[in-house]
C-alpha cells in the first residue's frame, strides 16, 4: 500500500477564529436590491392609489414589469407582472373602476409582462453566450499550454493528432499526449486519467510535466516510466490512476514501448493491422505499489512505411444508438492513407457519426508514420514544418 500524503491541521482558538472572520453587512446585497426594485415600485404605486382613492395611478403599474425586464430575469418579470395585475384588480374594485377599464388595464399589464419576459430571456441567453465564449477562450489557452501542438514532423516521423474533449465547452479533459525529440531519440506518450473535469486535467498536467523532463534526462525508457510512477505515488489519491503507453524510437528500425494498463496500439505494416498487446500486462500508473508488478519493455521493429496508432478508450468505447462500440481497427483499415492527418481526420469524422455527433468521453488519436528516407534524431533531424493541431468538439 503506497503512503498517503499527510496534511497538518492547526487548531485556531475560538476568539481568534471569530476575529478573523470577514465582516458581513446585515443589509441585502446589491443584486437582491436590484431584483426587489421593480416589486417596490409596484407596491409604491399601489399604496399611492389606495391612499388617494384615485385610479389615475393605475397605468404606472406597467412600469414594474418593464423595469424588471432590465434588472432581472424572466421569473422576476413574471412575478412582478402577476403582482401588478393582482394589485391593479384590487385597486380597481376599491376605487369603483368600470369593469371594461379594469380589463383594458389588465390586458396592458399582461402585454408589458410578456414582452418584458421575452426581452429578459433573450438578454439572459446573450449573457450566457458571452460567458461561454469567455470560458472557451480561457480553456483553449489552457489546452494549448497543457497539450502542446506537435509539429507535422518530429524526427523521422510524420505525425497527426486529433483530440476531442467530452465537455465541449471546456475543450480540455483527462486524456493526454506528448511527442518530443530527445538526445535518446523521439519519445512519446498517450494516456488517460481516471475521471473527468479539473482534477483529471491537473493529473494530466502532472504526468506530462514529469514525462517531458524525464524523457530528456533518462537514457532508459523504463526509467522514464519509473519517474512518472514515483511522482504519481506522491500526489494521487488512493483511488486515482493513469493508463498510458510510453514509447521511444532510440535508433533506426527499433521501437520501444511500455504499456501501463492502456489499450494496445495498432501497428500498421503494409495492409496488415496488428494490436501490440503487452507480453506481461502491468497495472496503470499510480497503482504499482498495490500490485508489486514492474513495467515490461516491449521491443519491435519499425521500418519505412510502418505506422503506429495510439488512442484512448474514449475512441474504442464510444457507442452508437444500438450500444455498439466503435470498431477502430475496421475504421483504420478503411482509412489507410499516406498522409497521417488525413487518416485521423477520417477516423474522427467516422467516430462522431457513430455516436450521433457528441462524444461522452474524452478521445485522443495519435498516428505516426515512418516515411522512406526520413532521418532519425540520432542521424540528424529533418527540417521542421509549421505546427498543425486540431481540437474537435
Amino acid at each position: 500500500m503506497r503512503n498517503a500524503r499527510q496534511h497538518a491541521r492547526t487548531r485556531i482558538p475560538a476568539h481568534r477564529a471569530t476575529a478573523a472572520e470577514p465582516h458581513t453587512s446585515a443589509g441585502p446585497s446589491l443584486p437582491v436590491l436590484r431584483h426587489l426594485l421593480p416589486l417596490l415600485g409596484v407596491w409604491a404605486v399601489a399604496l399611492a392609489a389606495f391612499a388617494g382613492g384615485e385610479p389615475v395611478w393605475l397605468p404606472l403599474l406597467a412600469a414594474g414589469p418593464a423595469l424588471a425586464a432590465v434588472t432581472g430575469g424572466r421569473p422576476v418579470v413574471l412575478g412582478t407582472g402577476l403582482l401588478a395585475s393582482v394589485l391593479g384588480s384590487a385597486i380597481g374594485v376599491h376605487a369603483g373602476v368600470p369593469g371594461r377599464e379594469t380589463a383594458v388595464l389588465l390586458a396592458a399589464l399582461t402585454g408589458v409582462t410578456l414582452a418584458g419576459a421575452l426581452a429578459a430571456g433573450r438578454r439572459g441567453r446573450a449573457e450566457e453566450v458571452l460567458e461561454l465564449e469567455a470560458v472557451r477562450s480561457v480553456a483553449e489557452t489552457a489546452q494549448h499550454a497543457l497539450l502542446a501542438p506537435p509539429p507535422r514532423t518530429v524526427g523521422p516521423f510524420e505525425v497527426a493528432v486529433q483530440y476531442s474533449a467530452a465537455a465541449a465547452e471546456a475543450r480540455i479533459g483527462g486524456d493526454l499526449y506528448a511527442l518530443i525529440p530527445t538526445p535518446h531519440g523521439v519519445r512519446f506518450i498517450v494516456g488517460d486519467v481516471r475521471g473527468k473535469g479539473l482534477p483529471a486535467v491537473g493529473t494530466a498536467a502532472l504526468v506530462l510535466g514529469v514525462f517531458r523532463e524525464a524523457a530528456h534526462d533518462e537514457p532508459d525508457l523504463l526509467a522514464v516510466v519509473d519517474r512518472i510512477e514515483r511522482s504519481l505515488a506522491r500526489n494521487l489519491r488512493a483511488d486515482d490512476f493513469v493508463t498510458a503507453v510510453v514509447a521511444g524510437y532510440p535508433e533506426p528500425g527499433r521501437l520501444e514501448m511500455v504499456n501501463c494498463g492502456h489499450a494496445p496500439p495498432f501497428l500498421v505494416r503494409g495492409s496488415e493491422i496488428v494490436p501490440v498487446e503487452p507480453a506481461q500486462p502491468v497495472p496503470p500508473l499510480g497503482l504499482r505499489a498495490l500490485s508489486g508488478q514492474a513495467p515490461h519493455l516491449e521491443v519491435l521493429p519499425f521500418g519505412d512505411g510502418d505506422r503506429l496508432l495510439l488512442y484512448t478508450d474514449g475512441v474504442t468505447e464510444a457507442r452508437d444508438a444500438a450500444r455498439r462500440f466503435y470498431p477502430l481497427a475496421e475504421g483504420l483499415a478503411r482509412h489507410l492513407y499516406d498522409e497521417p492527418d488525413r487518416t485521423v481526420a477520417a477516423l474522427h469524422e467516422e467516430l462522431l457519426a457513430h455516436v450521433g455527433g457528441r462524444l461522452h468521453d474524452d478521445a485522443a488519436l495519435l498516428l505516426l508514420r515512418k516515411p522512406a528516407g526520413r532521418t532519425s534524431p540520432v542521424e540528424g533531424t529533418a527540417a521542421p514544418e509549421p505546427p498543425r493541431h486540431t481540437v474537435a468538439h
